[in-house]
């Protein structure tokens, strides 16, 4: 007893010395979560400036955004969801990985982001949006909608109840942004703590029919939202555009269908165009669209907080790096138009916030030009893994610490395959500056496309500096043509480089041979 009294005031210190030191092989890389929805166009996200942006519900983007980094120049490679989702886990061109459309199938033996994190270590998981047909690979867990799957009280399938395409799932009561991200939220308190993970949160949200929980049922209820500058641009051949596009009409008509048919497809119906003009017609459909639209993106507003709230309260903000984006850009409204799949800036942006409090400075934007492709490159690069042979895409992580490599890209290509009339197949390349697009106007045979009848080839210019919002096609202006001759040269670069002229058939080589 005298030995113990005696030396009792160093128990502490011998039981700190006993303790067991961390293993030397203690996994230490960060977390990494990826949240993405569908069509989250950046013009409704409020910090990226537009006619909307005193009107986004966008609390949690912004403490992204004031925490982190937002890039300014993200781009996705072929706009529409299947491929780009495709491409953002493959880090492959739409050419590369054979999903050209939303017809196609990103098979479960295709080599994957995630499959190369689980590989090393990582647990990785899956909630929300699939929509790529087949089952999931390179995930230890997923829940995912079937198909486009539904807003309100939707299906998740799992491993245990996997059927293929739209089929299978458990229904949940509630709101599908809501669901999403509780379900992912239970997976990261049901995971091995002494891993690290990486969670991909997907959700449905803000895609057509574009629905909301009840509780925004009101919001701007008694507004009048700002227009964008090309709403009322009637005719194509005014700007010089080649295509009529997914015009708002197409829309409205869709809502008065749904409302004659009860249908319960869209929000807030009814509606009805009788007795309106062409302009009250396009502005009474631009109005409900912003507000359905902006309503379901404060959903995802609403579960980002969640997360981060989550994040906090466990002590694992500091090692984690959190993405948001969307799968491409949307129209609302601009040139007249909804949807997305065109060239032009506000579809094929994408809008992207990532922090990394270890790294990545705060309140930062960045104006580097990052493609989709590169989103799996970095993510390789923040587990410590080698870029993987089949990635065609580059990690950006010294770009978001401005130590952007020198060596780094100044232009990108761009192809879309879904030929339709007002939509026709094309490619182009982007600059900084300038952007060409030659619409082929083909279907090539490839599943998916919507009609087998060809457009008339074409070709837009635009000159982004002067010209932003794209009004003016001036392919035909004397001014640019040493300019557009360049391009030209680089676009075949760029397609050579990229493997995709290899893949041009006997058809497509006739049209551009004879349009050059």
């Amino acid at each position: 007893m005298k030995f113990c009294s005696k030396y009792v005031f160093l128990l502490p210190f011998v039981f700190l010395a006993c303790k067991s030191p961390a293993p030397k092989n203690e996994d230490t890389r960060p977390n990494i979560i990826f949240v993405m929805s569908d069509d989250h166009t950046s013009q409704a996200w409020g910090i990226y400036g537009g006619a909307l942006k005193d009107y986004a519900i966008n609390q949690n983007i912004k403490r992204l955004a004031s925490e982190g980094t937002v890039l300014e120049n993200a781009f996705c490679t072929n706009s529409i969801c299947v491929p780009s989702r495709a491409s953002i886990l493959t880090g492959q061109y739409s050419h590369k990985n054979q999903v050209y459309t939303l017809s196609d199938v990103l098979h479960p033996d295709q080599q994957n982001v995630a499959k190369l994190i689980q590989n090393s270590g990582y647990q990785t998981a899956l909630v929300g949006k699939w929509h790529l047909k087949k089952k999931p690979s390179g995930f230890d867990y997923f829940n995912v909608l079937p198909g486009q799957g539904q807003y309100h009280n939707p299906k998740l399938k799992s491993q245990e109840n996997w059927q293929d395409g739209n089929k299978g799932g458990k229904e949940y009561n509630g709101f599908s942004a809501d669901i999403i991200m509780d379900e992912s939220l239970k997976w990261l308190d049901q995971r091995d703590k002494k891993k690290p993970f990486m969670l991909m949160t997907h959700f449905k949200a803000t895609h057509e029919p574009f629905d909301y929980p009840e509780r925004f049922n009101n919001l701007f209820e008694n507004d009048t939202l700002p227009e964008p500058v090309s709403l009322l641009d009637f005719d194509p051949a005014t700007s010089g555009r080649s295509f009529e596009g997914q015009i708002l009409e197409i829309l409205a008509a869709r809502w008065t269908n749904a409302t004659r048919e009860k249908s319960g497809r869209y929000p807030g119906l009814p509606f009805d165009t009788e007795g309106l003009n062409e302009i009250q017609i396009r502005k009474k459909t631009y109005q409900k669209l912003v507000k359905d639209f902006l309503r379901s993106a404060a959903a995802i507003d609403d579960n980002i907080g969640k997360m981060l709230r989550y994040l906090d309260a466990k002590g694992l903000t500091d090692n984690t790096v959190i993405i948001y984006t969307s799968d491409q850009g949307y129209f609302l409204g601009e040139h007249g138009m909804f949807d997305k799949r065109m060239f032009l800036e506000e579809s094929a942006r994408m809008p992207f916030v990532i922090r990394y409090p270890q790294e990545i400075p705060a309140g930062k934007r960045n104006k580097d030009m990052i493609l989709n492709i590169d989103f799996p490159a970095l993510m390789l690069d923040y587990a410590g893994i080698p870029q993987h042979e089949s990635f065609q895409g580059k990690s950006f992580r010294k770009n978001l610490y401005s130590e952007t490599p020198t060596q780094w890209r100044d232009k990108m290509y761009y192809r879309y395959y879904a030929h339709a009339l007002n939509r026709p197949a094309h490619f182009g390349i982007r600059t900084q500056r300038y952007k060409l697009i030659f619409y082929y106007g083909l279907s090539l045979g490839l599943k998916g496309t919507y009609t087998d009848k060809a457009s008339k080839p074409a070709w837009e210019f635009y000159d982004l500096k002067n010209d932003p919002n794209e009004l003016k096609n001036e392919y035909k202006n004397l001014d640019y043509q040493s300019i557009i001759d360049q391009l030209k040269m680089d676009l075949i670069f760029l397609r050579t480089e990229t493997g995709d002229r290899a893949t041009d058939g006997p058809e497509i080589t006739k049209v551009i041979n004879e349009y050059w």
